[in-house]
């Protein structure tokens, strides 16, 4: 698990970037915008079928993609609590990853573009003002409004086991939840036939067509 401060160094540790066709993360993030341009933090959920088939969440904040394995997947149902156990930071050019990660490789397998979009950061203290969103994890509970292609409305992450920090052992473990009262939403897919938001392809289709080579 990823400690507070290590940026990146945990995803690049794990990687063979001459055998992986993932990002090395090494773009300027922001680069080519206009100076004093107010952006929207982004979020992504994919899809990956390695050793476990699982959806992965993920929230830009600040320079990297906080990040979440979620077995089950978001679901658009209050009712339901999804384990999310968080993993390494991503970098932010993760977000446009979909394909094939070797075998031995960390990871090895498909991942596909489920869905992404922008997302607007809700926590605020008991007096009502906004918390910074990152200080809002660190606290164990943060809250957020997505705007994606096929998750919208209000979610919750929240920390039930592990300490304060962005690690908090190998045992840490959250709840993704959608809040009462968001936005309407499609539920989780079966993600064997689920098709990406990007190439609208499914799983099967990018482990033949990205893994022939």
């Amino acid at each position: 698990m990823d400690g507070e401060g290590d940026g990146l160094r945990d995803y690049h540790g794990k990687r063979d970037f001459v055998r992986t066709g993932e990002p090395a993360g090494d773009g300027a993030p922001g680069e080519g915008r206009p100076p004093g341009e107010v952006v929207a933090p982004r979020f992504v959920v994919q899809i990956h079928d390695a050793s476990t088939l699982h959806f992965d969440f993920r929230l830009q904040v600040a320079d990297v993609l906080r990040s979440w394995s979620v077995p089950k997947g978001p679901s658009a149902d209050p009712r339901d609590k999804r384990l999310a156990v968080p993993t390494e930071d991503h970098p932010l050019e993760y977000e446009e990853f979909e394909g094939v990660i070797p075998a031995g490789e960390y990871g090895g397998g498909t991942v596909i573009m489920w869905d992404r979009g922008t997302y607007e950061p809700l926590s605020h203290d008991r007096r009502g003002r906004p918390v910074d969103f990152a200080e809002s994890l660190a606290h164990g509970h943060a809250r957020f409004r997505l705007r994606g292609a096929k998750l919208r409305g209000e979610y919750a992450l929240t920390r039930f086991r592990g300490g304060p920090g962005r690690g908090a052992g190998e045992d840490a473990a959250w709840l993704l939840v959608k809040t009462a009262g968001g936005g309407r939403g499609h539920g989780t897919p079966d993600p064997r036939r689920a098709r990406s938001a990007r190439t609208g392809r499914t799983l099967a289709r990018v482990a033949a067509e990205d893994g022939a080579g």
